[in-house]
């Protein structure tokens, strides 16, 4: 099961309109002890216009499929969002896209983080404001 915080909108309505303001939703693939994550975190969290998932990546660790998905929509390969310095990652060095993914998915803590998906794109949060362009 996913972890999920709702963060609702501080005003709903915005002046002079009488309907509801639109939320974005955002989802982060984040981990609790990982700074830079805590620090998306935190800018996700100062927009109240976005209705944002929270997913616990290492407990809860995205498909083989579903990363490469991510990393289609951030322009960005497997190999890219490889967290180099975790152990098993240079085991991967001449490994095909696939393997690096199905490693990944088998062991999350092979994977960049965080991860951050909107309607506008997926950003890799390191520096952590690059969020800031798909928001």
């Amino acid at each position: 099961m996913l972890t999920q915080l709702t963060y609702p909108p501080l005003n709903p309505l915005r002046s002079g309109e009488g309907k509801k303001e639109e939320m974005m939703k955002a989802t982060i693939y984040h981990n609790p002890r990982c700074s830079k994550s805590r620090e998306t975190l935190a800018i996700l969290q100062a927009h109240p216009e976005i209705d944002l998932q929270v997913v616990d990546y290492l407990n809860h660790p995205p498909s083989a499929g579903e990363l490469a998905r991510l990393y289609n929509k951030a322009g960005m390969t497997a190999r890219q969002g490889l967290r180099k310095t975790e152990a098993g990652a240079k085991d991967l060095s001449s490994a095909s896209e696939a393997a690096i993914l199905d490693a990944m998915a088998a062991s999350p803590a092979l994977i960049e983080r965080p991860l951050v998906e909107t309607s506008k794109g997926v950003r890799l949060g390191r520096p952590p404001e690059t969020v800031r362009e798909i928001l």
